[in-house]
């Protein structure tokens, strides 16, 4: 049920479908004889589209997400690493019958860096199909061809192909790596994504290392700067809001153990 309400949910509170539906519904009061309301409505599409699109609204709202879990000192010995879904576009995949990566190919990449550095780690890829109205080749199936092709070896390869989202990540992969006192597991994920992740993993008792990767801001003043292709200040609006808001549901819901979660705090302090 989470799911389902999850996914129908975000479709109709995602920024370009709530302009449209501002703009719509304004249009269809005009209509109706309606002219305040309508006038209303078409002033606060134009609005938001003006400022999600052109301004850096974006960038301000996904930095502290991303600036919430620091790049880690890592450590000597790693037992498994563990990279959650959310890179490939299962539908070219499973139409063109070749994997097919997406803007979140860095978790591969960073993956297989992290592979090569400690070469007896496992790595644990979690991501299932979370296709919901229509048959979908699970993104695990994709990995397992993607990472063959490019040289790691079958037998380090564990692949999760049940998750549907971030707790059931976080869940089926402690089931998968079966982890013990003393071992050392890294978490890599979305930097965006990484607070929402840790919190999962935590309430699923799987005590991890987050390696964020896959960074969509730029670091200092910089962010400051809107992008001049205004495509992708949209695009960061809609990133941020959508992670915002998985936070708050997560939260809510208790899959995670903060609203925000960050990193542990040194003995006797507390995270914020």
């Amino acid at each position: 049920m989470f799911f389902a309400v999850s996914k129908l949910g975000w479709y109709l509170v995602q920024p370009l479908v709530a302009i449209l539906l501002a703009f719509g519904v304004g249009f269809l009061c005009l209509a109706l004889k309606l002219p305040r309301t309508g006038i209303t409505l078409l002033a606060i599409g134009f609005a938001s589209l003006a400022i999600f699109s052109l301004s850096p609204l974006g960038l301000l709202m996904l930095a502290p997400l991303e600036n919430r879990f620091p790049k880690p000192v890592l450590p000597e010995r790693v037992t498994g690493i563990v990279v959650l879904g959310g890179s490939f576009d299962t539908l070219v995949a499973r139409t063109r019958g070749e994997p097919e990566l997406n803007d979140a190919a860095d978790r591969i990449t960073t993956t297989l860096a992290l592979s090569r550095l400690y070469p007896d780690a496992k790595v644990i890829f979690s991501g299932g199909a979370a296709a919901m109205f229509e048959e979908d080749v699970t993104e695990s199936s994709v990995a397992q061809k993607l990472f063959a092709q490019l040289g790691l070896a079958p037998e380090r390869l564990i692949l999760e192909d049940r998750s549907r989202n971030t707790i059931e990540n976080a869940r089926f992969s402690k089931e998968l790596a079966s982890p013990q006192p003393g071992e050392t597991w890294l978490l890599v994920t979305s930097a965006a994504h990484m607070p929402r992740s840790v919190g999962c993993f935590r309430t699923a008792g799987f005590d991890i290392i987050p390696y964020p990767t896959d960074y969509q801001t730029p670091g200092g003043d910089m962010k400051y700067r809107p992008s001049t292709a205004t495509v992708r200040n949209l695009e960061k609006v809609h990133f941020a809001i959508r992670e915002y808001l998985g936070l708050f549901a997560y939260y809510l819901t208790g899959k995670t153990d903060a609203w925000i979660p960050a990193p542990h705090a040194p003995s006797g302090k507390a995270n914020l």
